[in-house]
């Protein structure tokens, strides 16, 4: 699916989270949005594989600023969004209706929000069409005001749509992997160590920690990573990924499925880093401090969020003994990092560009505009605690790779 755009002077933008998923996890809507200003603009990105696709969705309403956003569409084929983040999404036969989240309902004028979807499809028909913005139609496009009830999904593959001609790989990759530069699930590891797109390291210092390929726990297939985390200061132990991952670019999307058996200590931990040659090749590390997910800059140890009470309140705990879908995106042009656990983005580990206190003011006390070079997926102890986990179907690209 390529990225579709209307005439010159606009771009689309759609919407994304079930209804249904809206309803289990209870997010509150705001009501009564504000009018669109006609200068709205909608850039819709799809990211699509056999049967399958993502997009990311990025509003932005114009000179007029907005206290709650509803966007709709239409798509020309049978695609169905199955998931989202960052908004509700609903579906009436061709016809999508997106609405804000409880955090993101205001945009200033000038300003913009992103959410994301997924989906499937059986025969994709093209551009979706239809968009607007709080009933305002958005560049142009002139949405239906019902869902066409006669006109049902192509029942053919259109003639203009030719077959993949990329041939498979040796191993199915995880689901949702499809651009990914890094894609990779494990299934051709042979030996007890990882080997091959994988190297074993310690980065600081060794200590008595341990990485092995697992064969009795996976997320999916028959193998995993998995990550004897020993306790006590300078335990570092990783596997690093071996691939060149300088096409990526400076905006990095990542997607791990982990697992682990410990609750996060109140010392600091950290289960992924990446080296920063923007920072002197120092790590960008994701882990936990004080119970809570964290990420920490190890040139001047700064936290996000913030460790303070209010500032860890808006992060989480990672669940232990069960698989959980961790994301995140780092722009490096803009110096932006956010950050989503089992599809939903954490206040907490955002980064937005505009310090806020408790959350990324203390992130932003310099400039950052990191440079990431690597990926490493592992375990580094600061105190007294153990851990042991698990890494499966990990995904680095340019754009959302989802769950």
């Amino acid at each position: 699916m390529t990225i579709f755009r209307a005439r010159p002077a606009a771009t689309l933008v759609v919407a994304a989270a079930l209804a249904a998923a809206a309803a289990t996890t209870g997010a509150a809507l705001l009501t009564g949005p504000a009018a669109a200003a006609q200068g709205c603009r909608v850039d819709y990105t799809p990211n699509q594989w056999p049967g399958g696709f993502t997009a990311t969705v990025k509003v932005s309403p114009g000179d007029t600023a907005v206290s709650g956003w509803t966007v709709t569409w239409t798509y020309a084929g049978d695609e169905r969004v199955t998931s989202g983040w960052n908004a509700t999404v609903s579906q009436s036969g061709s016809t999508v209706t997106a609405r804000n989240a409880s955090y993101n309902g205001s945009i200033p004028a000038g300003g913009s929000t992103e959410f994301g979807l997924q989906g499937t499809y059986g025969t994709s028909g093209g551009a979706p069409t239809g968009f607007s913005l709080n009933g305002l139609p958005c560049n142009g496009a002139t949405p239906p005001t019902t869902p066409p009830p006669t006109t049902p999904p192509p029942t053919t593959p259109p003639p203009t749509t030719p077959p993949p001609t990329t041939p498979p790989p040796t191993t199915d990759p995880p689901t949702g992997c499809a651009g990914a530069v890094l894609c990779d699930g494990f299934e051709g590891q042979a030996g007890s160590t990882p080997s091959g797109d994988w190297t074993v390291v310690s980065p600081d210092c060794f200590g008595a920690g341990t990485a092995t390929i697992d064969t009795a726990t996976a997320h999916s297939g028959s193998r995993s990573v998995r990550i004897n985390g020993a306790a006590g200061y300078c335990n570092h132990v990783f596997v690093r990924s071996t691939k060149n991952l300088g096409s990526v670019g400076s905006v990095r999307y990542g997607r791990i499925w982990v697992r682990h058996t410990t609750a996060q200590p109140t010392e600091h931990t950290t289960m992924m880093a990446m080296a920063d040659a923007a920072d002197g090749n120092r790590d960008l590390r994701l882990g936990g401090q004080n119970g809570a997910l964290q990420w920490n800059r190890a040139s001047d140890d700064a936290t996000l969020p913030e460790q303070s009470p209010a500032g860890v309140a808006q992060s989480l705990p990672l669940p232990t003994n069960r698989w959980t879908c961790v994301e995140f995106m780092v722009d490096g042009a803009a110096g932006q990092l956010r950050t989503w656990v089992d599809g939903t983005a954490i206040p907490g580990l955002t980064a937005d560009g505009a310090p806020t206190h408790d959350i990324d003011g203390q992130w932003y006390n310099r400039t950052w505009r990191p440079q990431l070079t690597d990926l490493k997926l592992g375990w580094e102890s600061y105190g007294g605690e153990a851990d042991t986990l698990w890494y499966d179907d990990v995904a680095l690209g340019s754009s959302r790779i989802g769950c």
